[in-house]
């Protein structure tokens, strides 16, 4: 479905607001948007604090669950796929403001941070987004936020473009690597190294971690572990907990739970950006 997300102050253009951080918040109440693609000058946090968010780039896809941001430098393009229910956070960032990376990113978001956004969106509303105290310890916080590995690389490739676009549209289809090779007119060899070389991953790596995004979109609209486990195919909710379990550390819920609190290994030392 396509949807213009639209903020609260219909004049407002977040490139125009003489600020070093201001943050917007949105709640979907739609069963699911879409934002048509575009981009700003100033770089983007998408933090999404309940339901779940998506953000397209053209080089792949970012996942943002609950308690997560995405990170886009000011430039990049892309648009933001949000699911039933989302309360979404957009902080606008002044290019050099804070030290943050030139590539996307996502990042865990910590409780002190979430509470530092909230507070931050209060004062866009009654001063105009104004240079505040909350700005600026948000923008000395973000830079040491853990990193979260949800990112599907997608590579311009006419070819893989359109496997890329057959496996999201049915995230289920167990075609073979030998069955999508005859589909595309490559050997099965050749496509093996075509998938390697444009995206550093295996195919069958490369499926996995487009299942991760999908799961982690379904369990945070509300999803049980076994809806989402039947909407990807798997034969039983034992075989697609250990998988999600192998690639994360944790099975579903307490991955969720513990991102949502702000606490586990994603708080740990090291992993930072």
């Amino acid at each position: 479905m396509g949807f213009q997300l639209r903020y609260p102050w219909p004049d407002l253009d977040p490139d125009d607001v003489a600020a070093a951080a201001i943050a917007v918040r949105l709640d979907v109440t739609e069963n699911k948007v879409e934002a048509a693609e575009h981009a700003h000058r100033k770089g983007q946090l998408v933090f999404a604090l309940g339901g779940g968010v998506m953000c397209r780039v053209p080089n792949g896809l970012w996942m943002v669950p609950p308690h997560c941001g995405v990170w886009l430098p000011g430039g990049t393009r892309h648009t933001n796929i949000a699911t039933a229910n989302a309360r979404i956070f957009f902080v606008f960032i002044e290019p050099g403001a804070a030290d943050l990376p030139d590539r996307c990113c996502t990042l865990s978001i910590s409780p002190l941070l979430r509470e530092l956004i909230i507070a931050l969106s209060d004062r866009l509303q009654h001063d105009g987004g104004s240079e505040t105290l909350v700005a600026q310890l948000l923008l000395s916080e973000l830079p040491r936020m853990p990193l979260q590995q949800l990112h599907l690389p997608i590579s311009p490739e006419p070819r893989l473009r359109r496997i890329a676009a057959a496996l999201a549209d049915d995230p289920a289809d167990r075609r073979t690597m030998a069955e999508w090779a005859e589909r595309v007119a490559l050997s099965e060899s050749s496509l093996a190294r075509l998938i390697l070389r444009e995206t550093g991953l295996t195919f069958g790596r490369w499926r996995q971690q487009l299942h991760l995004i999908v799961a982690l979109r379904e369990l945070s609209a509300g999803a049980s572990v076994q809806q989402v486990s039947s909407a990807l195919g798997y034969e039983s909710v034992t075989a697609f907990i250990t998988m999600f379990k192998k690639a994360l550390g944790k099975p579903p819920a307490k991955y969720l739970s513990d991102i949502m609190q702000g606490s586990g290994p994603a708080f740990a030392a090291g992993g930072r950006i």
